[in-house]
């Protein structure tokens, strides 16, 4: 279940206005595109982290030391004061731990309901409920739509992935076609949530949008759902799963809703910090990890002593510590590249060049090929003057835009590692222009409903 957890989408850290500094504008210079260089070939790796079995921290933390020991020299011989390369190094420094804290609070939640068998028990059900092919593919996305709003895309993606995997085992094309509709599902569902996806968050934590903004995007998401959902619909088999085991029993352990109810709690909490407070919402989601804390304190004393300890400091260890160390090696290396001025040079040529519509479009395109996070994070640290809609705009693209390519997201690989062969590159590749339909179809909706 770690596994699970490594894209949960909840909240890259503030990035709301620190002084503002000159970025160094060396751009031209050999080391500058060395630096560039670097950062993609380190991107490269973490693209083929499927193949290669090489984890994605480990190319961009050493691709984030070797720019920012490039910026120090860059800077030092241009005569730039220590004092500021301090403040940019610190500003980077800042918005991780802000992020790590945020993070590991989530991931810590997520483990617990898997350790109580929330997951199982809901996989369970699911299965034991016996619908057909066709109503179970809408259920299924339906679900995965709704769940991805409050957990990471790939959780999602995966809970629901095991129940199409559970009844649909003698039906390879039932299987394929769900799981492209799973992938949509995640992606759209994360779209419209501030916790939904780390790029929403970004947006939020930015001051781009305030926290209900996001809903205004409800309607574009589920257009983006629901129009290749609609073409694939005819393809599924008209039949049902004939091989069922009998009904699957999971026993929730002691305390499995009341902290699903904690963590609903620690979730407004962070709202509460940053709306009401004007406070970092990690601080808010700190305080919601004592009220786990506490709350494990409780189980152990109630009963029996004899069981296994409900020990939160385990779920502490257990969190997928290499996309936090991930998120520290893209936050490093592109703010070190956006001092050097590389981020202004493209926000110039793509937002001042084609206009924000356009720019805000092709970067949704972009995310089904680069980590949509990386994405949305070097398109804040540019900071186009943008109004309310069209940042809505490219945080409605980026989210669901990695739905184009099965390689898009983070969802979409995990599926392919569980399907057995079922649900590939190429049998995703198969309805990419159906999943283009929903993307332009969303667009359209958000410039009717919001625009």
């Amino acid at each position: 279940m770690s596994r699970t957890l490594g894209f949960f989408l909840l909240l890259l850290p503030a990035l709301a206005s620190a002084e503002e500094v000159d970025v160094l504008k060396l751009t031209g210079t050999h080391r500058g595109l060395y630096c560039v260089l670097i950062f993609l070939v380190a991107y490269a790796f973490v693209m083929t982290e499927e193949f290669t079995h090489l984890r994605k921290s480990k190319p961009v933390i050493l691709a984030a030391g070797i720019i920012w020991a490039q910026v120090a020299y860059l800077a030092n011989s241009h005569g730039v004061p220590n004092a500021q390369i301090h403040q940019v190094f610190e500003y980077n420094l800042t918005e991780f731990t802000g992020l790590m804290l945020f993070l590991l609070v989530a991931m810590t939640y997520i483990n617990a309901m898997a350790e109580r068998n929330v997951f199982e028990a809901i996989r369970a059900w699911l299965v034991n409920r016996r619908f057909g092919y066709r109503k179970l593919f809408w259920i299924t996305g339906i679900i995965t739509l709704f769940l991805s709003s409050v957990a990471d895309n790939l959780t999602s993606a995966l809970l629901v992935g095991a129940v199409v995997m559970a009844v649909g085992v003698n039906s390879p094309r039932f299987v394929s076609l769900s799981f492209i509709n799973l992938v949509s599902a995640a992606n759209a569902g994360g779209a419209f949530s501030p916790f939904g996806d780390i790029t929403t968050l970004m947006v939020w934590q930015g001051g781009k949008a305030e926290f209900f903004d996001f809903f205004m995007l409800f309607i574009p998401s589920l257009v983006n759902f629901v129009v290749p959902a609609a073409l694939m619909h005819f393809a599924i088999p008209h039949d049902a799963p004939i091989h069922y085991e009998e009904d699957e029993k999971v026993e929730l352990k002691p305390g499995a809703l009341p902290i699903c109810g904690l963590f609903f709690l620690t979730l407004v909490t962070a709202v509460s910090f940053k709306q009401f407070l004007l406070l970092p919402p990690f601080m808010g989601m700190m305080v919601g990890l004592s009220y786990l804390m506490f709350y494990g304190y409780r189980i152990n004393l109630l009963f029996d002593r004899k069981r296994e300890q409900f020990d939160v400091l385990q779920h502490v260890r257990n969190c997928e510590w290499d996309t936090l160390l991930f998120f520290f090696g893209v936050v490093f290396s592109v703010g070190g590249l956006g001092y050097i001025g590389y981020l202004q040079l493209v926000s110039s040529a793509i937002y001042q060049g084609l206009g924000p519509t356009t720019a805000n479009i092709l970067i949704g395109m972009l995310s089904a090929v680069v980590d949509n996070i990386p994405v949305m994070f070097a398109v804040l640290q540019m900071s186009p003057d943008m109004d309310l809609y069209q940042w809505m705009l490219v945080t409605l693209t980026t989210g669901v835009g990695g739905t184009m390519l099965s390689i898009g997201s983070a969802a979409g690989v995990a599926l392919m590692g569980t399907s057995k062969g079922m649900y590939t590159f190429f049998s995703h590749l198969k309805w990419t222009p159906a999943i283009i339909a929903g993307y332009a179809a969303s667009i359209l909706a958000h410039y009717w409903i919001n625009g």
